[in-house]
């Protein structure tokens, strides 16, 4: 399964069936963990999805006939959602209880039945109509999708199934050592520089972020602002994933097996001098792109042990010697080898397979 997520290009009356889906989706979700928590207070009980659905028809729906303005499946689905998030609080560790949504934030609903991609860019959608995307679509059936807003712009997202591509490699095997001033350095000496995309954007932040602060709770200048600072956050988001796909998309393609580090980036993070850079890197979204397009490009992918000395050692005689941060430039104690630090440690990621 391969799956899509794009942006969809709505007028004026298709934001507001999208909003009206949404909030059903909203107003459902929020009944039924009222619903849940007043029932396990009075009989111990759990409600499943299914009797909360039954319950909304004869006591929610009746009373509410904006129900029936939109698709059936946007309640159906955040009853299960719930149910979801019920589940993976009592079962997994870290997982809180559940929370009632608000408006305006992480607005989405589901779609299922007749859902057909038309020629080009455009979909069909039942109870909304033919819609607009950016981009082309592929020509394949399609049995739901999900809808969402982000930055006050509306997504469309999909899975449809998909033969992996494995395509000619380049190269055998390639070591890759991802850092904070280069993203990532390579052992056949190709590297990518980091776009630093939050520092870049950090004042700019700061001063929407201020400007939010100082308008009136519940005002329309705070909604506008608020949009304004949601959007410049986008826009960090993508400028990295942008970085990120390019980089794993070339690594999959042209090389058979790839090695890298695992990295301990919590642990990382807690270095609060370095914890914003390494933030602004996505070290762990790398490692997800890499392991799924591996895959699909027909490529192995090798996770070097954490605690192996990719940066401690020599990669001519295999030396190991203590290396500071500071230090930029590796040079062997045993050996006089000298080389950039990083390129020194993604041949050793490289040798990391032949031990």
């Amino acid at each position: 399964m391969q799956s899509i997520k794009t942006k969809l290009k709505v007028n004026n009356k298709q934001k507001t069936i999208l909003a009206k889906h949404a909030g059903v989706a909203r107003h459902a979700y929020n009944w039924g963990l009222a619903t849940c928590i007043t029932e396990y207070e009075s009989s111990k009980k759990r409600l499943s999805a299914i009797t909360l659905h039954k319950r909304l028809v004869a006591e929610v729906k009746s009373e509410n006939p904006w129900y029936y303005e939109v698709s059936k499946c946007a309640p159906q689905q955040a009853l299960r959602d719930l149910e979801r998030a019920f589940k993976n609080f009592l079962t997994i560790r870290g997982h809180g209880f559940p929370n009632f949504k608000k408006k305006g934030k992480k607005d989405s609903f589901y779609l299922e039945g007749s859902i057909k991609i038309l020629k080009g860019n455009y979909i069909q959608l039942p109870r909304i109509g033919i819609v607009k995307t950016y981009e082309i679509l592929p020509s394949v059936p399609i049995k739901n999708v999900a809808i969402s807003k982000r930055a006050g712009n509306w997504y469309i997202s999909f899975k449809y199934d998909d033969r992996p591509n494995h395509t000619t490699k380049e190269r055998d095997i390639i070591g890759v050592d991802v850092g904070i001033n280069t993203l990532a350095t390579c052992s056949d000496g190709t590297k990518f520089a980091n776009v630093k995309a939050y520092k870049q954007a950090q004042k700019r932040l700061t001063r929407y972020q201020r400007r939010v602060n100082k308008k009136e709770p519940g005002s329309k200048n705070r909604a506008k602002a608020v949009k304004k600072l949601a959007s410049s956050h986008k826009k960090v988001a993508d400028i990295r994933a942008d970085a990120l796909h390019k980089l794993t998309t070339w690594l999959a393609k042209n090389h058979s097996t790839i090695v890298i580090e695992d990295l301990n980036v919590s642990g990382m993070l807690k270095n609060h001098k370095l914890a914003s850079a390494i933030a602004d890197c996505g070290f762990y979204e790398f490692k997800r792109q890499l392991t799924y397009k591996c895959e699909w490009y027909g490529s192995e992918l090798i996770i070097a042990d954490r605690f192996y000395p990719s940066s401690q050692l020599c990669s001519q005689c295999g030396h190991q010697q203590k290396m500071p941060l500071h230090k930029r430039t590796y040079e062997c104690s045993n050996c006089g080898f000298e080389a950039d630090r990083d390129f020194n440690a993604a041949v050793n990621l490289e040798n990391y397979v032949h031990q």
